[in-house]
């Protein structure tokens, strides 16, 4: 699957078939080690919401070329001309690959090249555009619904924008304005650069694990992220164009209706050898290959080992791919920085997350432990989706997989609104009995991807429980709040449309997967830490449930505010402007 390298000599041209990059991963800044030398092609990050301006669409965002520096002229980044961009949506598990896929195209041309300048006098170098394509038929045909979308230019300065004898003459919000599209099937298309909008304490996170807390004095965190730009895809699709038959939200039957859910990834493409001759010129030949993807974020920055990283990234979600990936999910390497008995005492700062080893005094689901594998067969389970009559083969693989119970499906199926993946309110202690609904987003194809139920309503942003811990917080609502726990009735809990159940702007995501790595997932449906004593803890909220639930991996929002319309990410910084809390 990947590129070839040859080199032939002649004549005094110089022909080199290079190797492409092949790589980048969810939240991908430079994950993979081949795509991180080809960063025009290299998925940052992917974001699926309900849109909070209008209940009756969705809005995808795909980011690419991480580490924008604002100031990265004369040759700021753009999108590549010889790179396919595509955005991926499953809404059938019966299918085998894509139910609908969007191909993005982008061309540039010098309207000056007499100049050294990105712009001079209202002309752009490169100025660049689009064709946006889709398919609903698995990419065996494409239909143009753009044929010559605007790519905005990076915003380099006041000069170059503003000004209307040496620049644009505009501001930079009008040029976004004029670069929204609307396509001929009726989804909103916004294509260029942006704001990174993603938050994490990189530097703490590589230095194995070594986060910075917010709020942390003695050694205060810091976004890696802060002040860098990425070119972002975002698209606002109507919930009927997503929906399997056709149908608008006001159709569902409920908030967790399993009709609605939907999984999206994000790939880019190259053709597989590039020729470079003397001269400059450059030629591309052959088939098209996949040189990076994503769709939940962390997979191959902090689950998928180094040794793998690029073949993950060559990888779909379809056909069984991912299944040679799944052993990372049930014994996560991240885990032993949370077990004493394995490295967790030489990662101090992350000493409030601690896995339960005996929770309800019988079940360990550290690395290589049996997990709920004990309970196997049981008829206890019938009814459940653990049973064998479900997905008991693959929740309950062996006796040293114990994180395939509530990890495995996060990234590889959704949770399904079945026992015991249900909040332990009402269970009157027995995890695997009937609960409070709080999720559905299962669509079963044993892959990677980001999975959305598009029937739950958006929690407004200006919302007094809105959380950046998305359905945790959620969870931890319909667990304690009085508004939401005197029931086991489904009803709409703030959050129940943060992540995992798609991904929101705001999420933070690196706590919410550090929290879910420490087991709050099966917490939260009555598998308490082991502080938890059955019968005699009055609460389950005990010392290290709090401990987890206060945790946070450093920055826990963006560095900018968002903005409250589509394309909702903000616009990018420019490299004139160097305020005060910019990175130094």
């Amino acid at each position: 699957m990947f590129p070839l390298l040859r080199v032939q000599r002649g004549f005094g041209l110089l022909c080199c078939a290079l190797l492409l990059s092949v790589g980048s991963y969810a939240s991908s800044h430079r994950e993979a080690p081949l795509i991180s030398q080809d960063p025009l092609a290299d998925n940052t990050d992917v974001y699926a919401f309900k849109s909070p301006d209008d209940p009756n669409s969705i809005t995808i965002i795909a980011n690419y070329i991480p580490f924008e520096s604002p100031e990265g002229g004369p040759n700021y980044y753009n999108f590549g001309t010889n790179v396919r961009y595509e955005i991926h949506i499953k809404n059938k598990a019966t299918t085998a690959g894509d139910d609908i896929t969007y191909r993005f195209t982008f061309s540039s041309v010098n309207e000056d090249p007499t100049t050294f300048f990105n712009i001079r006098l209202g002309k752009q170098n490169l100025k660049t555009t689009y064709k946006c394509e889709k398919s609903t038929d698995g990419g065996r045909t494409f239909v143009t619904i753009i044929s010559n979308g605007i790519v905005p230019p990076n915003n380099i300065g006041p000069r170059s924008i503003e000004n209307a004898t040496v620049g644009l003459g505009t501001s930079y919000d009008a040029l976004v304005q004029q670069s929204i599209a609307t396509a001929n099937s009726g989804e909103k298309v916004f294509c260029g650069p942006v704001d990174d909008p993603f938050f994490v304490d990189l530097a703490g996170a590589f230095d194995v694990g070594n986060f910075r807390p917010e709020g942390n004095t003695t050694n205060p965190t810091v976004d890696g992220l802060n002040r860098f730009n990425v070119h972002t895809i975002a698209l606002k699709i109507p919930v009927n164009l997503l929906q399997k038959d056709g149908k608008s939200v006001m159709q569902a039957a409920n908030i967790l209706d399993p009709d609605y859910v939907i999984g999206v990834w994000a790939s880019a493409s190259r053709q597989m050898i590039q020729t470079l001759y003397q001269g400059a010129d450059v030629g591309y030949d052959g088939k098209y290959v996949q040189v990076s993807r994503l769709g939940m974020p962390l997979t191959n920055e902090a689950v998928i080992p180094v040794g793998m990283k690029d073949r993950w990234n060559a990888a779909t979600p379809y056909n069984g791919e991912d299944l040679q990936f799944a052993k990372y999910f049930t014994n996560p390497e991240l885990a032993l920085y949370m077990d004493d008995s394995q490295f967790g005492k030489a990662v101090p700062s992350l000493n409030a997350l601690r896995i339960q080893e005996k929770s309800l005094g019988s079940f360990d689901f550290r690395n290589g432990k049996p997990g709920l594998f004990v309970l196997k067969g049981n008829q206890a389970l019938n009814g459940t989706a653990l049973s064998e009559a479900a997905f008991g083969g693959i929740l309950l693989p062996d006796n040293q997989s114990p994180r395939a119970v509530d990890l495995l499906p996060i990234f590889y199926t959704g949770v399904p609104n079945l026992a015991p993946y249900q909040l332990a309110t009402g269970k009157s202690g027995n995890p695997l009995a009937a609960g409070k609904p709080f999720i559905h987003n299962f669509l079963p194809t044993l892959g990677d991807m980001l999975r959305l139920n598009m029937a739950v309503p958006a929690t407004p942003r200006n919302h007094p429980k809105f959380s950046s811990l998305g359905l945790v917080q959620a969870a931890v609502l319909g667990l304690t709040d009085p508004d939401y726990n005197a029931s086991t009735a489904l009803q709409f809990i703030p959050n129940m449309d943060g992540f995992p159940n798609g991904r929101r702007l705001e999420d933070d995501v690196t706590t919410i997967e550090l929290q879910a790595v420490s087991g709050v997932v099966l917490a939260a449906v009555g598998l308490w830490y082991d502080d938890f004593q059955p019968g005699v803890t009055t609460s389950p909220v005990t010392p290290k449930l709090v401990n987890v639930l206060g945790f946070n991996a450093g920055p826990t929002k963006n560095d900018i505010e968002l903005k409250p319309m589509f394309p909702f990410v903000q616009n990018p910084w420019r490299g004139f402007d160097y305020p005060e809390k910019a990175r130094f």
